[in-house]
């Protein structure tokens, strides 16, 4: 029996992962006795890490330790992290497993972790680890560069009003072991983060990143430190797609380094909509995987793998683009190769984008949209003129009628070098699915402006540019053509000044900039064709990025609230909210600029989800869904109650502000003026700038969230956690809580279950049955078929697994 153990290398990594199991668990055991169960595993997991390492290196695969393997093995270590950290939280949150078991489940990682090890600790593949090594270091490099002009550069519009707040209050949730499955309650209209999606709950490595902007603590450095880290995924990802479709390495590594700093991913995605970028990041490592495993026959199990991270980003536009890209591949190699791991991946999308569904009932965005409003849509010159610095194009943008950053700016070198490059020896049948991908994302830009849940076809663009890359790297691949010099060299002029000239044409004023732009692309393709080609177009890319941050370091076409960056400062101002709910009445365009500017007006009032960073509970939240009724109910936007009349509808017969279990009422008094306060409040703050108003007294039943009991005398509350509540009582009647009524609550009477309802502004209500006279309500919460889709999940995973055994015989 030993004998064959050892004789296998799965068998030693079995035994090695048992040594290392028992390290792991005594670890964890230790450190779980003084730290949160989710903490402890991450210290535990990362102090095994070595010892697997170790014994791996040594007994498994009997290779000597490299510094290549040293980092590649922590690398895959940490993903495979991501993966089982994600799993105990389920175990424990969703099935209760007992903290002390839920590191087991990680047995039923042992076949992906094998792979993984074997793939990082004997491949030798050195000069393409080298390569994607340099493309990583330089992409870091490049996407830093921002931070030299503009130090909250990638903390700008939805990046500071969405996503770094809620990633803050989620990482707290992790580190607490108190993860609610994507339920906020506090955040109120935006707390349904399982059907908001982009927040990619289900994703892993989101997952550890939420955890890392929490350990942050400063807000504009986590967005860096996160956004960052996903361009360099994107390259990296990029430079192997373009090396699957047989791109050599220096032109894969020139086109993957200039796609993260390109117009639209730079300013757009990463600066401002950071679920789209973090959707977009996967695209590339998904097609690739595909790729070898329909033209290579790799195994099964890493496009699965890579395509589940694409989906569980959340990114509506990341899922449109991966099934294109399977739609391009089904065109180039046939749909059979492709119908297990697509079986296998569709299995996992109802987990994501099955609450989105199930929500579009009570939201304010069902999403069923077929128009055109012109708004971000390119026009045919826009898509052309890819190569022009300073070219800033005609797009109808938010208040404006034009872009204030090169939105549609790929590389500089995209179009000039076209007349140099030998499409003869093109490898046309290679790049069939690149063609397609590359023909439907150019539609797809044109308009319509809305089409479902899909808005702003500017957001095409980036795909598009992905494929042209592909497509730009193959090419370059073959050199540099020499032969009719003077031709080429008119076209390549000729291209480069109608690109100028139309630059000039959309806004004359910057005509200085488009010179100096010119001559630097004229001034760089000289060298390029003299000199070492790949090595111009790394210095070209790094020069006019430079350029580019100097003329436009802002992206004025979107939202620039200057929020404050320190969270324990921000906690600091906001302590005496704290403590219970709030009701801001406020209308951001009332807000004086010259406060924005110098973030005074932060003092006082919170816009989008900042109450989720000061650690306020609030009605303030910035979501792309919303609950409608309560929208209706108080005029909320995603900046809150912004109607004067909503501050009357407070005290209406329903006393809302008491169904709402509200403790403090902040009003902007350039929205509406209070004087008097109305029965059980008082105003206990007055400045130029708002008015606020205290309950004078406790909120009933303080330890959960019952909030009004007709005919229902309630003896406890008790909120075991966001997603569970217990209610004691005798009677017969109609319980309020202090919840939106979102698909996925259940109630049960003493064991029975009752159908919930809910009041005109949308808040829960569960009624007792008249033949009860007392007992218990228990009220839990779930995202509609969260079971069905785990249990879809892990069947995905095991036809991704027996297709690789399959292929593997």
């Amino acid at each position: 029996m030993w004998r064959r153990i050892s004789a296998s290398q799965f068998g030693r990594f079995a035994l090695v992962g048992g040594a290392n199991t028992s390290v792991h668990w005594a670890v964890y055991l230790a450190l779980w006795l003084v730290l949160p169960y989710l903490l402890a595993h991450v210290l535990a997991t990362a102090a095994a890490t070595l010892c697997s390492y170790a014994l791996n290196c040594r007994f498994t695969f009997r290779v000597p330790p490299t510094g290549r393997s040293l980092l590649l093995f922590p690398l895959a270590s940490a993903v495979l992290l991501g993966v089982s950290t994600a799993a105990v939280a389920l175990a424990v949150t969703v099935f209760g497993v007992d903290p002390r078991l839920a590191p087991l489940v990680g047995f039923a990682l042992v076949p992906v972790t094998f792979v993984a090890s074997r793939a990082a600790l004997t491949r030798r593949s050195g000069r393409e680890w080298r390569a994607a090594a340099g493309v990583a270091l330089a992409t870091a490099g490049l996407a830093s560069m921002p931070l030299l002009v503009n130090p909250s550069f990638y903390f700008a519009d939805d990046s500071a009003a969405q996503f770094l707040p809620m990633w803050h209050r989620l990482g707290e949730r992790l580190l607490s072991g108190q993860w609610a499955l994507g339920l906020e309650p506090d955040s109120w209209m935006g707390g349904n983060l399982a059907a908001e999606s982009l927040f990619g709950i289900w994703n892993p490595v989101h997952l550890l990143d939420f955890a890392l902007v929490a350990l942050i603590g400063d807000l504009a450095v986590a967005a860096a430190v996160v956004k960052i880290q996903f361009l360099v995924l994107l390259a990296v990802g990029t430079f192997l797609l373009c090396r699957g479709h047989g791109a050599k390495p220096a032109a894969a590594s020139a086109v993957s380094v200039a796609l993260p700093v390109s117009g639209f991913v730079l300013h757009f995605q990463a600066a401002s909509w950071a679920g789209g970028l973090m959707g977009f990041a996967w695209l590339p490592w998904a097609w690739w995987a595909l790729r070898r495993h329909v033209a290579d026959g790799a195994p099964a199990l890493l496009p699965f793998v890579l395509c589940y991270l694409c989906v569980s980003a959340g990114d509506p536009y990341g899922l449109l683009a991966l099934c294109l890209v399977f739609a391009a591949l089904a065109v180039e190699f046939g749909p059979r190769r492709l119908l297990a791991i697509g079986a296998s991946v569709a299995l996992c999308l109802p987990l994501v984008f099955w609450p989105v569904l199930a929500t579009s009932a009570v939201g304010w965005r069902s999403g069923r949209e077929l128009f055109n409003s012109g708004l971000l849509v390119p026009g045919v010159g826009d898509l052309l003129n890819a190569s022009t610095p300073a070219f800033l194009p005609q797009i109808i943008s938010f208040g404006d009628y034009r872009m204030s950053v090169p939105a549609t700016f790929l590389a500089w070198f995209a179009v000039p070098l076209l007349p140099w490059l030998h499409w003869r020896a093109m490898p046309w049948r290679r790049c069939v699915g690149v063609l397609v991908v590359a023909g439907c994302y150019a539609l797809l830009c044109l308009g319509p402006s809305n089409v479902w849940m899909f808005r702003w076809p500017l957001r095409h663009i980036a795909v598009l540019h992905l494929a042209v890359v592909v497509l730009l790297a193959v090419a370059l691949s073959a050199g540099l053509r020499r032969d009719r010099a003077r031709s080429r060299a008119a076209a390549s002029a000729l291209l480069v000044l109608l690109g100028g000239y139309l630059a000039i044409a959309a806004w004359p004023a910057q005509a200085p900039k488009h010179v100096i732009g010119l001559v630097l692309v004229a001034v760089l393709l000289v060298c390029a064709l003299r000199a070492r080609p790949f090595v111009v177009l790394h210095l070209g890319t790094a020069l006019v990025l430079g350029l580019q941050l100097l003329w436009f370091p802002i992206n004025r076409d979107v939202a620039n609230y200057n929020f404050p960056t320190d969270v324990a400062a921000l906690r600091r101002d906001h302590a005496d909210l704290r403590g219970g709910t709030v009701v801001q009445v406020a209308a951001r365009e009332l807000i004086p600029p010259e406060e924005i500017a110098d973030r005074s007006a932060w003092s006082h009032l919170l816009l989008g989800n900042m109450p989720a960073a000061a650690g306020v509970a609030s009605l303030v939240s910035y979501t792309g869904i919303g609950h409608d009724a309560m929208h209706l109910a108080l005029c909320l936007n995603y900046f809150g109650a912004t109607c004067p009349h909503a501050y009357d509808r407070l005290w209406g017969p329903d006393r809302l502000a008491d169904q709402l279990k509200a403790t403090h009422v902040v009003v902007q008094r350039r929205l509406r003026e209070v004087t008097d306060a109305p029965p059980g409040w008082r105003i206990t703050h007055r400045s130029a700038e708002v008015s606020v108003l205290t309950r004078a007294k406790p909120v009933p039943w303080p330890g959960g969230r019952v909030s009004a009991a007709r005919g229902v005398r309630v003896i406890e509350d008790v909120q075991r956690n966001a997603r569970t509540e217990v209610v004691r009582f005798t009677g017969s009647g109609d319980l309020v809580f202090a919840r939106l009524s979102w698909p996925g609550y259940r109630a049960a009477v003493n064991g029975r279950e009752v159908p919930v309802t809910a009041t005109d502004a949308g808040l829960l209500t569960v009624r007792i049955p008249r033949d009860v006279a007392g007992g218990a309500v228990t009220l839990s919460w779930a995202p509609p078929g969260a079971r069905t889709g785990l249990l879809l999940l892990v069947a995905g995973a095991l036809v991704a697994l027996v297709t690789s055994w399959r292929r593997s015989r």
